[in-house]
């Protein structure tokens, strides 16, 4: 029995390893302590911070994707920074994208299956919901969540800002 845990934990490293390597291959830039956890596509405009653990996302489109230090993503989440142009010669959009970059602040956690749209900015601090479809700004320090994403709590900045200096970040 404790063969085959081992077998099971060096092969998800391995994993793991295999994972962290191609999506710092492919991003634009990126700091130190980057994990990737599950099945993660960025693109070569991407730019993450330090301690970052991704355990599922994919980004699609050629918008430009910043993503602060200590960040988390559950499975399945999806960030997408560009659109159809329903404005445009054709119906019901032509073939001209319309391209909006993404902004996530240090601190920031996504629950599973979390949807970003383009020219989203997410404040330090923020949590958004797991299921939850973010297509506006979310301020610093905000607990959001739903279809479309609202604020519906506060964390507390005092324990947030004491945290923070005493550098406890998981």
């Amino acid at each position: 029995m404790y063969v085959l845990k081992l077998i099971s934990e060096m092969f998800r490293n391995l994993k793991r390893m295999i994972r962290t390597t191609y999506v710092l291959s492919k991003c634009g830039d990126y700091g130190e302590l980057i994990k990737v956890n599950g099945p993660t596509r960025l693109t070569k405009n991407t730019y993450l911070g330090t301690n970052i653990h991704f355990n599922g996302l994919v980004i699609n489109g050629k918008g430009k994707v910043t993503i602060g230090n200590n960040f988390h993503s559950g499975p399945d989440c999806l960030l997408i920074t560009q659109y159809h142009n329903f404005n445009g010669e054709a119906l019901p959009y032509d073939n001209t994208y319309l391209i909006k970059d993404i902004e996530i602040g240090d601190n920031v956690w996504l629950g599973s299956r979390v949807i970003v749209l383009g020219g989203v900015k997410i404040g330090e601090g923020a949590i958004i919901q797991a299921g939850s479809c973010v297509v506006r700004d979310i301020p610093k320090y905000s607990v959001a969540g739903g279809h479309p994403a609202e604020v519906f709590k506060q964390r507390s900045i005092e324990h947030y800002i004491r945290l923070k200096a005493q550098n406890k970040f998981h």
